[in-house]
Formats: structure tokens, C-alpha cells, sequence
């Protein structure tokens, strides 16, 4: 950050008070709180609101801090163009992830990046698309790569790659395991688990069940871990829905996928990015590895579909292939 009267409210303002945020800045709390009022003088607002436990930002601080954050990416932006024309590093991609980019598509991915970008540092922050818009927005991201499935934003590029299918799961020893078809009805009558904060997911649960006039089951846990939420159902009691690449992990933990009635959740994913990110060359670049990905995916797809059953190999995050219903997007 280039204006250090931004950098100290934006430290106060992610810290959630002044001693926290001077001890990180390495100042006393008077010299910080100085600053602050000159800088609340200059724009004739409040940014903070004192309290006994601390301080609460005020709307305009809520305002001021999403453009200074925009700010310093393209400050940033600025100095890594300046390294990358003197012969140095390009520096840093802060990547936020949904829990399929996270533990499946990324891993591969960024191993075969860095092989051709070895001095480029890479920050990986798993999240659900409630969470990731408005941080991209924010400028706490310069990609994220996650589900498609919300409204268009201003300034934001949307860039589909495959389209991903969720499966119902349960563990293998599960009253509904071995059935034929797993009824809307005895689906709703046991517990489920699904992803923390995860609305869009748990809204395609509530519209699977009211497209089949059966009330929607009760959610008994959020977890924010795929792998918890493996073990949670492989213990018998829950039901949980899982994008089927992940379903070759699922069973090496005793789970299943269910025959239910229909599709539960069928949905675009790719990339989304700021379109002054793309400018940036080392940011440019892994948007291109991770097309790149989709078309290996699409070449795998086109030969076993000319060879065999439809058997569809995914990226490995396990050491293992897996085979899922995935289709790649051009």
C-alpha cells in the first residue's frame, strides 16, 4: 500500500480495533488513532465507532475500505509489471476456491503452473460463493474458481469450464444404500449434512424436494471440510450431496452415491476475475492452465467415449483416477 494514512485504517479495519491493529502496523495505538481522525477530518465522516470492546466500522468505512483495497491491486499489479520488465518474479495470485476446485481441479493445477512459474507465490482460501463474490468484489481475491450459479456483476468476468453434477450420498451400510430408488420421502426423513454458508447448495435441496411436493429434510450439521463431512456420513446416520467427481474419494470412506428420482443439481463452473485482473500477465497465465485443464478434460471424455464405457477420468487429488459424470465447457 502506497498511502500510509490507507494502510493504518485498513489495518483497523480488518483488525477490529486499534491496539490490534498497531501492534501488527509496529506503532503506538496514540500515533494510530492520530491518523485515523486526521483521515476521518479530511472526509468529513465517521469511519469507527468507539466502543468499550473496541471499535465498528461505519458505513463509510465499509465504502472506503472496498476501494482501498481495489487500490492496492492495482498498486500491486503496478510493481509486480515493473519486476516482470526488469527480468524479476511477477509475485503473488490469491485464488479463492469452492470445495471442488479446492480439493480436486486446483492441486494438479497449480503443481504443473509452477513447474513454468516457479518464483510466483500462491495463496489458496477455500469458500462457497456467498463468500467468494463479494470477496473478489472486495479485492481480497484476483481469481476464484467455484460454481457459476449467481446473479452477473459489474465489472466481473464469468468464464465457464465444466459442468458439475451432485449425487445424494450416504454411507454404504445406510438403510437407503441398496435400494432401487431412494424415495423424496424416505430421502427427507434423515439428517443431513451439508456445507457451511453453503445457501445456493442448501436452496437446490429445498427445490429437489419441492419439485417432488415432499418437505425438505433437516439439516443437522454445516461443515466447512469435505473430508469431515466424509466421515460424518460414512458413521451411517447422514445423507449429504457431493459433486461426483468427488465420488471416488467418497468411497474409499465406506460412501456411496443414492438412485434417487431425477437430477438433484447439475451447475456451470469455472473462473470469475475482475476485468483489470486479467491484464496481469501472471494472472493471465493461470487462467489459461486452467483451460487448459478442461481441455485435457474434453480430450480424455472424447477418447473413452470412442472406446468404451462411459468411464470419465478427472484431475487426481488423491494419487488415483476417478470416474464421474463431468462434461467439459468450451
Amino acid at each position: 500500500m502506497h498511502a500510509r494514512p490507507l494502510k493504518y485504517f485498513l489495518a483497523v479495519y480488518e483488525n477490529h480495533g486499534i491496539s490490534a491493529a498497531a501492534e501488527r502496523l509496529r506503532i503506538s495505538p496514540p500515533a494510530l488513532t492520530k491518523s485515523i481522525h486526521k483521515l476521518e477530518s479530511e472526509l468529513g465522516v465517521p469511519l469507527f465507532e468507539r466502543r468499550p470492546g473496541g471499535v465498528v466500522p461505519t458505513r463509510y468505512a465499509d465504502m472506503l475500505a472496498r476501494r482501498v483495497r481495489l487500490m492496492d491491486i492495482e498498486y500491486r499489479h503496478a510493481v509486480a509489471e515493473i519486476a516482470a520488465a526488469r527480468g524479476g518474479s511477477e509475485g503473488a495470485i490469491r485464488i479463492g476456491a469452492g470445495p471442488v476446485w479446492y480439493s480436486c481441479f486446483l492441486p494438479p493445477i497449480i503443481e504443473k503452473f509452477l513447474v513454468d512459474w516457479p518464483e510466483t507465490h500462491i495463496s489458496v482460501q477455500s469458500g462457497v460463493i456467498n463468500t467468494l463474490v463479494p470477496a473478489l468484489e472486495a479485492g481480497e481475491f484476483d481469481l476464484v474458481c467455484t460454481s457459476l450459479e449467481f446473479p452477473d456483476r459489474a465489472g466481473i468476468v464469468k468464464e465457464a469450464v465444466i459442468d458439475v453434477r451432485h449425487s445424494i450420498v450416504a454411507a454404504e451400510t445406510h438403510p437407503l444404500a441398496g435400494q432401487a430408488i431412494a424415495e423424496p420421502a424416505e430421502l427427507a426423513s434423515y439428517p443431513w449434512i451439508t456445507v457451511a454458508n453453503d445457501h445456493v447448495g442448501t436452496g437446490r435441496i429445498w427445490s429437489y424436494f419441492a419439485a417432488h411436493e415432499c418437505p425438505p429434510p433437516d439439516i443437522a450439521v454445516e461443515f466447512s471440510s469435505l473430508s469431515g463431512m466424509l466421515e460424518l456420513v460414512a458413521g451411517g446416520r447422514f445423507l449429504a450431496h457431493f459433486p461426483e467427481v468427488v465420488l471416488g474419494t467418497a468411497r474409499r470412506y465406506g460412501v456411496c452415491a443414492l438412485k434417487i428420482r431425477g437430477t438433484l443439481w447439475e451447475t456451470p463452473a469455472g473462473m470469475i476475475y475482475r476485468h483489470s485482473e486479467h491484464r496481469l500477465r501472471v494472472v493471465r497465465k493461470f487462467i489459461e492452465a486452467v483451460r487448459a485443464m478442461a481441455s485435457e478434460l474434453e480430450r480424455q471424455l472424447t477418447r473413452q467415449a470412442s472406446s468404451g464405457p462411459d468411464r470419465r477420468v478427472l484431475p487426481k487429488d488423491d494419487g488415483t483416477a476417478r470416474s464421474s459424470a463431468l462434461r467439459c465447457r468450451r
